[in-house]
């Protein structure tokens, strides 16, 4: 009977620490998602802007008929 609480008791531990575990990397995925979410952001503004100078650019060429 012994033997049985020890181990149970043992893997208790051992799930409490597995959750613990996965609760910091949550947290840390979390992070980096919305860091992630940030720079994707930015860098589809960026590509808008570009995008919109090449147009302004390309309307002033002179036509080549």
């Amino acid at each position: 009977m012994d033997s049985e609480l020890k181990f149970l008791a043992e893997e208790i531990d051992r799930l409490i620490r597995l959750y613990q575990d996965t609760c910091l990397e949550n947290t840390k995925l979390r992070q980096q998602l919305a860091e992630t979410s940030a720079r994707n952001e930015r860098l589809t503004e960026k590509i808008h802007i570009a995008s919109n100078r090449l147009e302004t650019l390309l309307q002033h060429l002179p036509d080549h008929e």
